[in-house]
Formats: structure tokens, sequence, C-alpha cells
């Protein structure tokens, strides 16, 4: 899929991701596939035992079909996995508008 002029890098998203959930005191592991292909690019940890998987994608871009396999087990063990390419989903999971997970 080809990138959208308008939209966000990929960078981008990924330091908006981990600078805000940071802010709400947890961590944004950067998750390395070098024996696992597919791994989703972060795991963030929150205060009170929350945990859920981020795939980030620049915008316009999907998941390729191993990302997409991936997600399906850990959705399928019960985590949250968010495909991340705007900012309004990253406001949303680091509580800067105002929601909690």
């Amino acid at each position: 899929m080809s990138f959208h002029s308008t939209g966000k890098s990929e960078k981008y998203f990924e330091r908006k991701l981990k600078e805000g959930i940071k802010a709400r005191g947890g961590l944004c592991i950067k998750l390395l596939s070098m024996h696992h292909l597919g791994l989703p690019d972060r795991m963030c940890l929150l205060p009170g035992g929350i945990i859920f998987f981020c795939e980030v994608k620049s915008t316009g871009f999907i998941p390729s079909k191993i990302q997409k396999f991936v997600a399906k087990q850990l959705t399928g063990l019960g985590f949250n996995y968010y495909i991340i390419d705007n900012i309004d989903l990253i406001n949303k999971l680091t509580g800067d508008d105002g929601s909690k997970l």
C-alpha cells in the first residue's frame, strides 16, 4: 500500500506511544523478532497489571500476513492487540483523551 503524503510515519507514532506510556508510569518495550517472525513492535505494560501489544504502522499501511497471524494468536490468548496508525488511538491508549483502559 502506498504512503499517504498527509500521514505520519511509523517512527513518529512509535515515539508518541512510548512517550505517552512512560507518562502513565508504564513501560513501552520494543520487541525484536530475530527468532519469532511477526512479533508486534511494542509490548506496553501499565500500572495495575495492564498489558497490551501494538503494531505500529505509517498512516495507510497494513500488517503483513504473518503479523496478522501473530495478532490472532495473541488475542486468542486474551491479550489486547492494537494496530497504531493514528494519533487518536495513541491518545486513547495513553489516557490523553481522558479515557482509561
